[in-house]
């Protein structure tokens, strides 16, 4: 277990670096992570030795929060929201995160891909599974046809009205009949 200044330098640094990415994109000079950060710059790299380190851990950050969020969601009522409210999630983050993934560099990044993917897959199928359980929505839907929708709206990349007007125009379409929303 790392000493507690230890993990606090350590996440400093991630969310200095979530911030510098987020405004600059994911080859913005890490010295400017560890100022942001407020620590030296070899306290930046005795934490990630390289730029494809801290990338592969900003964007590993990321997909947890999706997938909690995920696991939060399944609380919420009526599932159909919940499954939706996720849904938009998902496309926010492919969407803002794809330079931030595609900047990570080939070598292992399969891998690490397949465990993202597996990650998204695991955080969808039981909200899927309740809207399903309740006739939210139909029962021969798969998963994997709904993230490759939901990706589908995301790399359109039309801003958030059209997003949420593909979004709403899957969801009628999966929705049961007695289910339709209006």
């Amino acid at each position: 277990m790392p000493r507690a200044d230890a993990q606090r330098n350590r996440d400093l640094i991630l969310t200095a670096a979530k911030k510098v990415f987020t405004e600059r994109g994911p080859s913005a000079p890490l010295d400017d992570i560890a100022r942001r950060a407020g620590v030296g710059n070899a306290t930046l790299y005795r934490h990630f030795p390289t730029r494809r380190d801290l990338l592969v851990a900003v964007y590993s950050d990321e997909v947890t929060d999706l997938t909690t969020q995920g696991r939060d969601l399944l609380r919420q009522d009526p599932p159909a929201d919940a499954l939706f409210t996720w849904l938009r999630a998902f496309i926010t983050h492919v969407a803002d995160k794809a330079d931030l993934a595609r900047a990570i560099p080939e070598d292992g990044r399969s891998p690490l891909f397949d465990q993202w993917h597996a990650a998204m897959h695991t955080a969808l199928a039981p909200l899927l599974a309740r809207a399903q359980e309740t006739g939210a929505v139909r029962p021969d839907l798969d998963g994997r046809d709904l993230l490759a929708l939901a990706g589908g709206i995301a790399t359109a990349g039309s801003g958030a009205a059209q997003t949420d007007r593909l979004l709403r125009l899957v969801r009628e379409g999966i929705a049961t009949p007695a289910q339709t929303p209006n």
